[in-house]
């Protein structure tokens, strides 16, 4: 074919722009989008630029361009080989899903810019003779990797396709076009179901005695298109539409529309990527692989997305187009492949991936086409990447200079670190090895074989694990792989979309395991003589691409090794991850202001909590030293009817919890222990109301009743609470049960001298829960300040312990500032902050109605999972100041589950908090995070 534009063009583009939209000529001949019904124009969008030519733009215009058409605009401006075109804005969109219409402005701002592309390319689009031939896709700011709408060949019609086969000189493919764009707009844009398109292809193969698409000739190609655009007219209600100004109109507005689909909803709250912000949609000239040998398509990787390792990877499938690499309906051969095939062109992509890199400074994921030997670059972005190839591509472009420390502090996450903590597979078990594929992201997945994503989503809501098998996966599948614990396709490579997807989401997943036969309609996949039926044991390892049939054990990772102090940086690959790790994390380190501390309840949980880097106990719940044998313990205390019932129950307790104070105090010797005194429902320690009271009736009437039952009863009838969390419960506790609080201080103060007495440091801190008001604590502090001062004189040393409360309660963070007055520290106990905010139970709400909640939208995540800046945020914030204000010198943190969440992290940063605590597996991903916010928010005040 040959091209009739210069490139990079001469042709003064601005100047037509602006006679074009002064002139405002339409052509008679594009009736379509007429109806002022269609469009939407208020005051405030006259002026508004809602279309940028790809030489107008550049990277950092995401927000306005997407993601796409932004590093569309780089690319040219870079001086790379991209097709002209150009970019619909995700203001466009935003206006269009506001008001249901396209803004008025649209249609000339579009018929602008095609005109301008027509005149450049030297053709119009669709022309008979020699059509110009478009792209229509989405673009959002982030990467949806496809979730939403893109249709190839716009402008072929009856007549065209006729024009495009002269001038190519190849019937075939202007025919294997032509069917492309029928399938591709008859399901994206006219909602035709897909399967009936691939069934009437895999029928014309069947009838041909062929497997793969390339082998149907031009005459099969055009009954192809015969039967396809029957399908249209019948389950579309409309003919295909041949005129193809109509069909870019149509496009665009699907790609709008896809924004809002299921799948890109699901993917978005899956992300956390916000719902307002639209796509942009790019209109692009296009450019064909699917001209012959010399023709191909592919997609490659500065450097190995699932290792981080320098190299040649990617994919390329001669003879296609680019979604069929995506879609893994062919199986591609590896990038390298593409120097003994064309090495002209694989000169100069790796010569363009080794500049996009270097002027990207990262990983970067690139598109490509060659059209008869001539590369074309279609897309480039910054590359999803495994936590391990994130944390080894951070120091790697350290070491290169291209980033310093700060910004590769802030190129990992978190999360990413918290899978490199999960198990491996045992290297030593014995194992049945049912194939090998493509490592397309790691982990060690266990579950049950299933075949479609609604029984792995259903399988799994009823608390089995699964692994997902397909030939290939869609967009459609993505609500079945969120559910699965791996996934495994029998085509498709590494950047397919399963393989896309698994590695953004962080999931599991061997990809091109080519002899695993699948059979998604038996339920079953075969490999030689073995079959898995579904329901049958499988495990999937996507470091390495094995899968094995039945359960493989798993084994610590390195990274948890080497926190645990057991492993060290070397020379094999574990040893150079966990190098990465580290270094990483002594950055973080240095730059943190927040201090991590442990939510542990003894010894052991200390102690490993300390190897990992907890700088302190943040949460000692006391109430746990007392279930199991202890418990009866504490119905004694509970049962006491007299003084001296109550005393001699706490002078039983006393010991036990001295000797356990020693030891926690021991293991976080010259670090501080925060413990909180008892804070249990007394549900937690009294029998259940219904089982005591059919034990107590069946012994009545066998008339050998239990003394110790019947008086148990009446307590439990005398202490029994609709809400137990809203009821007799932390310092009520205290207050209603004397000399219970006096116990547990007399034990920790006991326990400090102790350690002192015995050359340690303790340093203990005393915590009162669910404080609602002042009185409360100023109660409790006058008698914890009495015994303390006991012990001191009883054991003649020096004790300085800080008693302090936790925030809790709605009401406690309002009267902060009374509060402080009182209180040496505050501690956030988020969990049931959230609870008393929102008005929630957590045990019963998670269960009931919070996955419709999710689903609709209403949480784009649990507030027991990341905190509600908004609601419970803003408690926080203004008790910070109030606190503050009262006492300058008042320590902060908060000891909830929220203080090991990424996101939250970066909250309690904000607010001036001085340390978060959090469960001891946690603690590396807390110490990582508050050094990704303070060098967050050290790069905000620079700028």
């Amino acid at each position: 074919m040959t091209r009739k534009w210069t490139y990079p063009g001469t042709f003064d583009l601005g100047m037509f722009l602006a006679v074009r939209a002064a002139t405002r000529v339409l052509e008679e001949s594009r009736p379509v989008s007429e109806n002022k019904d269609l469009h939407v124009s208020t005051p405030e969008l006259q002026g508004q630029k809602f279309v940028y030519d790809f030489t107008e733009g550049n990277k950092d215009l995401k927000d306005l361009l997407g993601g796409k058409g932004a590093n569309l605009a780089e690319m040219t401006n870079l001086g790379l080989p991209v097709p002209p075109g150009f970019t619909i804005t995700t203001e466009a969109c935003k206006v269009y899903l506001d008001s249901g219409k396209e803004p008025t402005e649209l249609r000339d701002e579009v018929s602008a810019h095609l005109d301008a592309l027509e005149k450049q390319m030297g053709k119009k689009l669709g022309q008979s003779d020699d059509p110009l031939l478009v792209s229509v896709r989405s673009g959002a700011k982030f990467s949806m990797p496809g979730m939403m709408d893109t249709v190839l060949n716009i402008g072929l019609s009856d007549q065209s396709v006729v024009g495009l086969a002269a001038q190519a000189g190849d019937e075939r493919f202007a025919w294997d076009s032509y069917r492309r764009l029928i399938q591709m707009f008859g399901k994206t844009v006219l909602g035709v179901d897909g399967d009936l398109f691939e069934e009437a292809l895999e029928a014309a193969k069947e009838a041909k005695g062929v497997t793969v698409d390339v082998d149907l000739d031009a005459a099969d190609l055009k009954k192809i298109v015969k039967q396809f655009k029957k399908i249209v007219t019948r389950d579309a209600g409309r003919d295909f539409p041949q005129d193809p100004r109509e069909q870019m109109d149509l496009a665009i507005k699907a790609v709008f529309d896809s924004w809002n689909t299921d799948r890109a909803k699901l993917y978005r709250r899956q992300e956390r990527i916000p719902g307002d912000l639209g796509t942009a949609v790019n209109i692009c000239s296009m450019v064909f692989g699917n001209l012959g040998p010399d023709s191909g398509t592919g997609v490659a990787f500065t450097r190995d997305p699932a290792s981080g390792h320098a190299g040649v990877y990617g994919d390329y499938l001669q003879n296609a187009q680019g979604e069929d690499v995506v879609a893994g309906i062919r199986n591609t051969v590896p990038l390298a492949e593409l120097e003994s095939i064309d090495k002209k062109s694989y000169d100069q992509l790796i010569q363009i991936m080794q500049t996009l890199e270097t002027h990207y400074k990262d990983l970067c994921d690139i598109e490509f086409t060659i059209e008869r030997g001539q590369l074309w670059m279609l897309q480039t972005r910054v590359g999803k990447r495994t936590a391990g190839a994130a944390f080894r591509i951070a120091t790697q472009l350290v070491d290169q200079g291209l980033i310093d420390e700060a910004e590769a502090l802030q190129r990992v996450s978190g999360a990413q670190l918290a899978q490199l903590m999960f198990p491996r597979f045992d290297e030593n078990a014995k194992t049945q090895l049912l194939g090998r594929g493509i490592a397309a992201s790691p982990g060690a997945a266990v579950g049950k074989a299933v075949f479609d994503s609604y029984t792995a989503v259903k399988w799994s809501r009823s608390g089995e694990k699964v692994i997902l098998i397909r030939r290939e996966t869609n967009p459609d599948d993505l609500d079945g792989m969120i559910a699965a614990e791996g996934i495994l396709t029998s085509r498709g490579g590494k950047t397919s979309h399963a393989a896309v997807v698994a590695r953004g989401m962080g999931k599991t997943c061997v990809c091109g395991a080519e002899e695993i036969e699948v059979d998604t309609k038996r339920r079953r996949l075969t490999v030689g003589g073995t079959v898995v039926e579904e329901g049958d044991i499988v495990s999937v390892d996507g470091s390495t691409g094995k899968v094995y049939l039945g359960e493989v054990p798993v084994v610590p990772s390195p990274v948890v090794e080497y926190f645990e102090g057991r492993m060290h940086a070397g020379a094999d690959d574990a040893d150079e991850l966990v190098a990465a790790v580290h270094r990483i994390m002594a950055y973080a380190d240095r730059v943190r202001r927040l201090r991590v501390r442990a939510n542990a309840d003894n010894a052991e949980d200390a102690l490993r909590a300390r190897r990992f880097g907890a700088q302190g106990i943040g949460l000692c719940r006391t109430e746990h030293m007392f279930l199991g044998e202890r418990r009866e313990m504490v119905e004694k205390l509970i049962l006491a009817d007299t003084d001296d019932e109550r005393e001699s129950a706490l002078a039983a307790l006393m010991p036990l919890q001295k000797a356990d104070f020693i030891e926690l105090f021991e293991s976080m010797d010259g670090l501080p222990v925060t413990v909180r005194l008892l804070d249990p429902p007394l549900h937690e320690f009294l029998p259940d109301i219904t089982e005591l009271s059919v034990r107590v009736a069946l012994a009545e009437s066998r008339k050998d009743a239990n003394e110790n039952d019947l008086r148990l009863l009446q307590a439990v009838h005398k202490l029994h609470e609709q809400n137990p969390m809203l009821g007799l419960r932390g310092v009520r506790l205290g207050l209603v049960i004397p000399g219970l609080f006096a116990m547990q201080v007399r034990a920790i103060a006991e326990a400090a001298a102790h350690r002192k007495n015995a050359k340690g440091d303790p340093r203990a801190e005393i915590m009162i829960p669910l404080v609602g008001t002042v009185q409360e604590l100023e109660i409790v502090r006058e008698e914890a300040d009495r015994v303390i001062a006991e012990v001191e004189a009883a054991t003649g040393t020096e004790l300085k312990l800080s008693i302090g409360t936790m925030i809790e309660l709605p009401r406690a963070a309002l009267t902060a500032g009374q509060i402080a007055e009182a209180a040496q520290f505050f501690s956030f106990g988020t969990n049931d902050l959230t609870q008393t905010v929102w008005g929630f139970s957590r045990d019963d709400v998670e269960a009931s109605f919070f996955t419709a909640y999710l689903e609709k939208g209403i949480f784009g995540v649990s507030p027991f999972e990341t905190i509600d800046k908004d609601g419970v945020g803003s408690l926080v914030r203004s008790a910070v100041a109030a606190g503050r204000a009262t006492r300058p010198d008042l320590k902060l943190g908060v000891c909830g589950e929220h203080g090991g969440d990424p996101e939250s992290v970066h909250f309690f940063h904000e607010v001036g908090l001085d340390y978060v605590s959090c469960s001891p597996f946690r603690i590396p991903v807390a110490r990582l995070e508050a050094g990704r916010a303070a060098a967050e928010s050290k790069g905000s005040d620079s700028r």
